[in-house]
């Protein structure tokens, strides 16, 4: 799967997910941050789903229109877990993923949305 790691989402999920098999871009490999909209406008270009710890994204997506690839959002928690939620993640919900879906992970709950 190819991803877009923001940098709030931090640098060892990245490293993970590349030792995983995936296709990994940084938003930090690109320089000072240019603004949730257009990390978002890079993801859906690139077919990139874009992992995030940031909330503005899901109004981006669900209040302004703006078009994804899918958006994984994950708790502000240390890195080892950040990384194992991802793992349950892609283990249970890779086929939403991978349909564009906005999966958000808060409290110990899983949501997925799909855009009609």
């Amino acid at each position: 799967m190819k991803f877009l790691v923001d940098r709030c989402a931090g640098r060892r999920l990245a490293d993970w997910l590349r030792a995983e098999g995936h296709d990994v871009v940084e938003t930090r490999e690109r320089g000072r941050d240019p603004g949730d909209p257009v990390v978002l406008q890079w993801a859906a270009a690139e077919g990139r789903v874009l992992v995030t710890i940031d909330t503005d994204f899901g109004a981006l997506v669900f209040q302004h229109g703006k078009a994804h690839c899918g958006v994984a959002r994950l708790p502000d928690v240390p890195a080892t877990q950040r990384i194992a939620i991802m793992s349950d993640l892609l283990t249970r919900h890779s086929a939403d993923l991978e349909h564009g879906a906005i999966v958000t992970v808060r409290g110990g709950r899983i949501r997925v949305s799909h855009m009609s």
